[in-house]
Formats: C-alpha cells, structure tokens, sequence
C-alpha cells in the first residue's frame, strides 16, 4: 500500500495558504501547516483535525533560516521525505508610493519574504523532495510579476505600477524557472501558480475571487502526475507568460 503524501505549505494558518491545505487535506494528504505564529498555526491545524483531516503545525518564519531548517530537521524525522512544497507565503510590503520614491529597502522587505524566503524554504526541503517519487514544488505568483501582461499599453496591468510587490512577482517567476530547469531529468516538478485576485489580508480583503477558489490552480499542480507540466506559469485558465 503506498504511503500517504506530505506537504508542507508556508504561510497555511489563513487565507489562500489554509485553503491549500485543506484542499490537499481533503484528498487524504497530511498537510503540513506553516506558520511563523506557533499559536495561530496550531489554531489552524486543529480546525482542519476537526474535519477529519491529517494536519500538523509547524514553527516556520520564511524570513528566518533558523526556523526553516528547524523544521526541515523535525519533517526529515518524523516524515523521511516530503512530496509537495508550497511556497504561499507573501506580502505587499508597506510600501505604496510610485517608482521614483522606493528605495532598496522598500523592495528589500518585500524580497525577503516573496523571494529569499522562497530560496531558503526550497534550499531546505529539496533533499527532502528529491527523496519523493513524485516531489512537487509550487510557488504563488501573481499575474502582476508578468512583464508580458505588465508592459502591454492597452492590458488590464498598464495602470498598476506596484515596484516592489511586481519585481518580487517577476524575481520569483524567474526563481521557478530556474529550479524547474534544475530539477528537469527528476521527478521534481516545479511550477508558478497564479490564483487570480483573491480576497485576503494582503489586499484588505477587496479581491473577488475567495480563499478557496484561489486554491484551485496550487491544488492541481501540487498533485500533478508525472505527465504534467514543470516550468509554467499557470492560472485557472493556462499557461500565462512570464
């Protein structure tokens, strides 16, 4: 009998990253809850047990390698392995002025989180994944980190001109890339899920899209079988280009 899935999702105890979770949960996967807040993530596990599904808090700051790896150590000793890994964990930053008013630092406290914690998250669990049969690694974008949707005069982002928050997007988009090339001749498939506009604390709940609807796409590429894609940028609709 096969043994069941692991997955460890970043940033899980609310909004799109719980939804994973208990979409994933709800297909017999123990989900792994990650959370920078042990208090808020065990509340969260605990909701999730409630509903009959497998799930475990886990202690993990994206922004602090000491509690990444942490928790690498605690999955590698109770699991052995892990087979999907989601990078939801973001933020918006605090910045909101236009271009020519941003520093370094203003990107650099949203790189930290949607870029460098998405490297050191992935650094610590690919030992773990490469051990899976079938390892999945999905890290959220957004259609805003496309310079080809970005950039078109007429589209619907002309008008959004967000520094940080984009480029962290693109830098991303450009992260996945390069694992997905990595990670070509494995079993490791390594995509960029777009969930669409989703209502959530990172854009003061104005999306229209809900939590779970949102889930939708990191669902489906976190369980891809081994004919699916590695590499892609994909929403609900298809393939979006970088």
């Amino acid at each position: 009998m096969p043994l069941e899935k692991v997955a460890l999702i970043t940033g899980a105890n609310k909004g799109i990253g719980f939804a994973i979770a208990r979409q994933l949960g709800e297909q017999r996967i123990t989900v792994l809850l990650g959370a920078r807040d042990e208090v808020l993530g065990k509340q969260a596990a605990d909701t999730l047990a409630d509903e009959g599904i497998t799930a475990v808090p886990v202690r993990l700051d994206v922004t602090d390698p000491a509690s990444v790896e942490e928790a690498a150590r605690e999955i590698e000793r109770r699991y052995g392995r892990l087979d999907i890994l989601v990078n939801n964990a973001g933020i918006a930053g605090r910045f909101t002025g236009t271009p020519g008013e941003a520093t370094a630092g203003d990107l650099r406290e949203v790189f930290e989180t949607n870029v460098f914690g998405v490297v050191t998250v992935t650094h610590a669990m690919l030992p773990l994944l490469r051990r899976s049969p079938a390892g999945r690694i999905v890290n959220l974008s957004s259609h805003v980190g496309s310079l080809t949707l970005s950039s078109a005069p007429e589209g619907p982002l002309a008008g959004l001109n967000m520094i940080a928050y984009q480029s962290s997007k693109t830098a991303l988009n450009a992260v996945t890339l390069a694992y997905a090339k990595e990670l070509r001749d494995t079993p490791v498939k390594v995509n960029a899920a777009l969930p669409g506009v989703v209502a959530t604390d990172i854009n003061g709940g104005r999306g229209f899209r809900s939590p779970a609807e949102g889930a939708g796409i990191a669902v489906r590429l976190a369980t891809l079988d081994e004919t699916g894609p590695t590499g892609q940028c994909l929403s609900d609709d298809g393939p979006v280009p970088w």
